[in-house]
């Protein structure tokens, strides 16, 4: 539902305060009776708008922007400006605006944070806040937080530390968090925890908006973190914490330190597996067979990576495969070649997936090795799903399972028209970025994108709806099941394993759903399970629409 979001304390402020205000400003959507009570007579155009109007008119200055970056730089100045209508228009026009908002187009934003003119958003966090953390957290003015992403900025999608210049991703996964599922954006907050960068052009970069010193490590960081996390929960006792771009070492060990602690979970491990693993369960839908019959083969054993086997593994065993047998289900190729048992330089969360076999040379090696069905790229290597791999793929396979998922789309491992051209048209694609429809020998195909979108929004709503406890693997098995019903028969003939864009405010209300079933079912809340859990997950969907003030 919509609802006018300031604080109790305070009348609704007037006038120009009023106009400042981007939760509360309409515009020139304000009708003649609220200009003459709320003070703002002369202060607008003389016209009322309705905000159908003001759609098209966002819509068409952003269409005459050059570059991303300026449509970027556009929707930043809305949302600063009148918060109604952004959430409007992205929800009206994902497919448009979703790239710009955030994957691919905020990784460029991200470095050039400093460059760009803008209000700031969220909060900072630095190693000179410990001890008073918070105090630096009670600074936000909303008091009813339900959401927090936050990022040390460490792996920025796959374009490396970007220190302090990341808050550009919670800012973006917090619309979506919106846009997709409705959440309230007064319940949202972004936080960057700014331990430094590595980053050597950022630190010589005198417009570099962060701290300007290596990053801090070890016992200095944990504690760093443990505080933000304990003010956190003490101040916002309902709040969900996403941990979103954090570096391969400290990504497992936080989600390890905190998941059976505080209600939180990470997107780049448990949200990129669900949401690959839903297109997983729809690709022999096209493929043929069935998903307990596939063989995976892993190009990047990161976070991405290692969080979508582990998904995979617990879907195979519902399947009825033992742990072994499932595990061997997934190979992995990383910087050094392929993951296997006689390598003595893997971390723990490699050793899971290192099976007894001869190494090979490349990825090429490995495909004709393992002979899989479906090739998976987390590794920000661009191309790296080259000719003669795709071509073997193809050779091995009827119809192969080709998904690029490596952010922003100039870190794919192939492109969309690549992996139909040089598998005569018959992959199965996804990529974690949008690519066009690609039309092959007369036949379009509408790629599927695997974007996290589908996932975490409607987890966190389900969270907030449910006031869950805490949040389980279950939760993202349930999220993919759900998410995986919503493709249709129309959607697999057009080649995609994913629902249109147009539709994930529907599908996110179903995944919700599904979530808020596995808390109460699990008593995960104290919360009574409602009557209808669908319908009582609609009515808590924030609709960005304009609240008559008089």
């Amino acid at each position: 539902m919509s609802e006018v979001r300031h604080n109790p304390s305070r009348d609704l402020p007037r006038g120009i305060d009023l106009l400042r205000d981007p939760a509360l400003n309409k515009g020139s959507a304000f009708t003649e009776a609220e200009r003459d009570t709320l003070g703002l007579r002369g202060l607008l155009p003389p016209y009322v708008t309705t905000i159908e109007q003001q759609v098209e008119q966002v819509l068409e200055t952003f269409r005459r922007r050059a570059t991303p970056l300026e449509q970027y730089m556009d929707m930043v100045a809305l949302q600063a400006r009148n918060e109604t209508l952004y959430y409007r228009v992205l929800a009206e026009h994902p497919d448009e605006l979703f790239p710009i908002v955030y994957t691919p187009t905020v990784g460029e934003a991200c470095q050039k944070l400093g460059h760009l003119p803008q209000r700031p958003r969220g909060v900072f966090i630095t190693p000179e806040d410990r001890g008073r953390v918070a105090e630096v957290l009670r600074n936000w003015p909303a008091d009813d937080v339900r959401v927090i992403v936050v990022t040390d900025g460490e792996r920025i999608l796959g374009l490396g530390d970007q220190g302090a210049n990341g808050m550009g991703i919670p800012v973006g996964k917090l619309a979506l968090y919106t846009a997709c599922a409705g959440v309230n954006p007064g319940q949202c907050l972004p936080v960057v925890l700014d331990a430094g960068t590595d980053n050597r052009l950022l630190l010589d970069d005198p417009l570099y908006v962060g701290r300007k010193a290596p990053r801090l490590r070890g016992r200095d960081y944990d504690t760093l973190v443990d505080e933000f996390i304990h003010a956190a929960v003490e101040i916002f006792p309902k709040v969900l914490v996403q941990f979103e771009d954090f570096g391969n070492a400290n990504a497992f060990r936080l989600l390890e330190r905190y998941r059976d602690r505080v209600c939180t979970f990470n997107d780049d491990i448990q949200g990129t597996g669900a949401v690959v693993l839903a297109g997983l369960y729809a690709a022999p839908r096209i493929a043929g067979g069935t998903f307990a019959e596939q063989t995976f083969l892993f190009l990047g054993a990161g976070e991405a990576g290692i969080g979508i086997a582990e998904m995979i593994v617990g879907a195979l065993l519902e399947e009825g495969l033992s742990e072994d047998e499932a595990r061997r289900r997934c190979w992995f190729v990383d910087s050094k070649g392929m993951v296997v048992a006689g390598r003595t330089d893997l971390p723990e969360h490699k050793r899971r997936f290192a099976h007894e076999h001869p190494p090979a040379a490349d990825f090429l090696a490995a495909v004709e090795a393992l002979k899989p069905t479906t090739i998976i790229g987390a590794s920000g290597q661009t191309g790296a799903f080259t000719r003669p791999v795709l071509e073997a793929m193809a050779r091995i396979n009827q119809r192969p399972v080709v998904m690029a998922l490596s952010n922003p789309t100039s870190k794919a491992e192939c492109t969309a028209e690549q992996a139909y051209e040089w598998t005569e048209g018959r992959a199965v694609f996804a990529s974690g970025s949008p690519f066009a429809p690609v039309t092959w020998q007369g036949r379009t195909f509408v790629p599927g994108q695997g974007n996290n979108a589908y996932i975490f929004p409607a987890v966190g709503l389900g969270v907030i709806a449910s006031e869950a406890r805490r949040v389980t693997d279950q939760m993202f098995a349930a999220a993919a099941k759900a998410l995986a019903a919503r493709v249709e028969e129309s959607d697999l003939a057009l080649g995609r394993i994913y629902p249109p864009l147009t539709k994930i405010k529907e599908v996110s209300a179903y995944i919700a759903a599904a979530v808020c079933e596995v808390a109460y079912s699990k008593g995960l809340t104290a919360k009574a399970r409602p009557d209808d859990v669908l319908s009582d997950v609609r009515a808590r969907m924030y609709v960005p629409e304009y609240r008559t003030y008089v």
